[in-house]
Protein backbone atom coordinates (compact mmCIF):
# COMPACT_ATOMS: atom_id res chain seq x y z
CA UNK A 1 0.00 0.00 0.00
CA UNK A 2 0.84 3.71 -0.88
CA UNK A 3 0.37 6.70 1.74
CA UNK A 4 0.31 9.95 -0.06
CA UNK A 5 -0.67 13.38 1.86
CA UNK A 6 -1.61 15.99 -1.04
CA UNK A 7 -1.37 19.54 0.16
CA UNK A 8 -3.61 22.08 -1.74
CA UNK A 9 -4.05 25.50 -2.06
CA UNK A 10 -7.80 26.77 -3.14
CA UNK A 11 -9.91 29.72 -4.09
CA UNK A 12 -10.62 31.83 -0.83
CA UNK A 13 -13.66 31.13 0.59
CA UNK A 14 -14.16 27.53 -1.59
CA UNK A 15 -12.65 25.08 1.42
CA UNK A 16 -15.94 23.81 2.56
CA UNK A 17 -16.49 23.08 -1.13
CA UNK A 18 -13.57 21.41 -2.15
CA UNK A 19 -13.55 19.08 0.90
CA UNK A 20 -16.38 17.13 -0.13
CA UNK A 21 -15.42 17.29 -3.62
CA UNK A 22 -11.91 15.75 -2.65
CA UNK A 23 -13.28 13.23 -0.33
CA UNK A 24 -15.57 11.42 -2.72
CA UNK A 25 -12.69 10.72 -5.08
CA UNK A 26 -11.94 6.89 -4.90
CA UNK A 27 -8.72 6.03 -2.70
CA UNK A 28 -8.78 9.39 -0.94
CA UNK A 29 -9.26 8.39 3.24
CA UNK A 30 -9.74 11.85 4.78
CA UNK A 31 -9.38 15.87 3.81
CA UNK A 32 -8.50 18.32 6.40
CA UNK A 33 -9.16 21.98 6.28
CA UNK A 34 -6.08 23.75 7.91
CA UNK A 35 -4.31 27.16 8.95
CA UNK A 36 -0.75 28.00 7.24
CA UNK A 37 0.82 27.76 4.02
CA UNK A 38 -2.09 25.69 2.13
CA UNK A 39 -5.83 25.18 2.55
CA UNK A 40 -6.52 21.75 2.74
CA UNK A 41 -4.49 18.45 3.27
CA UNK A 42 -5.87 14.91 1.22
CA UNK A 43 -4.70 11.90 2.76
CA UNK A 44 -5.05 9.22 0.08
CA UNK A 45 -4.41 5.47 0.40
CA UNK A 46 -3.68 3.45 -2.69
CA UNK A 47 -2.14 0.76 -4.29
CA UNK A 48 0.51 1.81 -6.60
CA UNK A 49 2.26 5.35 -6.74
CA UNK A 50 0.76 5.77 -10.04
CA UNK A 51 -2.72 5.88 -8.63
CA UNK A 52 -1.30 8.86 -6.49
CA UNK A 53 0.09 10.26 -9.63
CA UNK A 54 -4.07 9.71 -11.05
CA UNK A 55 -5.74 11.42 -7.56
CA UNK A 56 -3.08 14.36 -7.55
CA UNK A 57 -2.44 15.12 -11.19
CA UNK A 58 -5.73 14.33 -12.40
CA UNK A 59 -8.72 14.08 -10.22
CA UNK A 60 -7.74 16.69 -7.55
CA UNK A 61 -6.62 19.65 -9.66
CA UNK A 62 -9.17 18.94 -12.03
CA UNK A 63 -11.77 20.47 -9.51
CA UNK A 64 -12.79 24.22 -10.11
CA UNK A 65 -11.24 26.17 -7.26
CA UNK A 66 -7.81 24.37 -6.58
CA UNK A 67 -5.19 26.65 -7.48
CA UNK A 68 -2.01 24.58 -6.76
CA UNK A 69 -0.93 20.69 -4.97
CA UNK A 70 1.94 19.29 -3.76
CA UNK A 71 1.94 15.82 -3.10
CA UNK A 72 3.95 14.05 -0.32
CA UNK A 73 4.48 9.90 -0.20
CA UNK A 74 5.12 8.71 3.13
CA UNK A 75 8.04 6.24 3.43
CA UNK A 76 7.06 4.08 6.06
Amino acid sequence: MVTAFVMIKANTGEADRLKDSIESIAGVQSAHIVAGDVDLIAKARVETPAEVKEIAATHIQAIEGIEDTQTYIAMD
